[in-house]
């Protein structure tokens, strides 16, 4: 996690490159520690959320399913992190803006949802390939791009490019991917331009317009 105090923003990277930003239960455990952080932070008025090397996020860790078929304590911990990662994301008061540097998918596509603003690198795709086999995160995708779009994207399963994610206002902009970091500091200056008070307010209206039922992952 990086802080740039210049523009009262910090950076959550996911760092697990070699398993393209996989979100295991520690991973997710380590960004709900560090949005529980940054929320207690005065001095601060966004947070970025991005991935290392090429990827955003392949999404949640399969291997820790299979883990917790044999292990029924590992499975309700590996659901329980499931649960305060996704609250923490939803409920964040403060501005959280997705610097979407490659695919996001599965619950890398949720974790950006998730987010407030998302400015996509034109390397960035989007899709929900465990529909197969899974539950997939409705709700969040649906507030953001509608019932049509949400059907469509979460009863197919079907990859989306950059170019399209912008024309269905998934994401706000897309960029050359040399160009996204400096892409995201200009829209956390903009961001910083408002006084922190504001934002939490404004923020806290989404959040209860959104309406989303806190409950299980499973049930979003």
């Amino acid at each position: 996690m990086a802080r740039t105090p210049a523009r009262a923003t910090a950076t959550v990277t996911l760092n697990r490159p070699e398993k393209k930003n996989a979100l295991s239960a520690q991973l997710r455990d380590e960004v709900t520690g560090a949005l529980a952080e940054l929320a207690a932070d005065q001095e601060l008025k966004s947070v970025v959320i991005t991935g290392a090397g090429d990827v955003f996020s392949a999404g949640f860790d399969l291997g820790e399913f299979t883990r917790a078929a044999e292990d029924p304590a590992f499975g309700a911990e590996l659901w329980a992190s499931s649960d305060r990662f996704h609250h923490a994301l939803l409920t964040f008061p403060l501005p959280l803006v997705a610097a979407v540097n490659g695919p996001a998918l599965a619950g890398g596509f949720d974790l950006a949802v998730c987010c407030d603003v998302r400015i996509a690198a034109d390397t960035a795709r989007f899709a929900h390939p465990e529909f197969t086999f899974g539950d997939v995160v409705y709700s969040p995708l649906h507030e953001l791009v509608g019932g049509a779009v949400a059907r469509d994207l979460c009863l197919t399963g079907r990859p989306v490019d950059a170019a399209e994610a912008l024309r269905l206002h998934l994401v706000t902009d897309v960029v050359p991917r040399e160009e996204l970091a400096a892409k995201v500091a200009d829209v956390t200056d903009r961001i910083a331009t408002a006084p922190r008070a504001m934002l939490l307010r404004t923020k806290a209206k989404a959040i209860a317009r959104a309406g989303i039922r806190l409950g299980p992952t499973l049930d979003l």
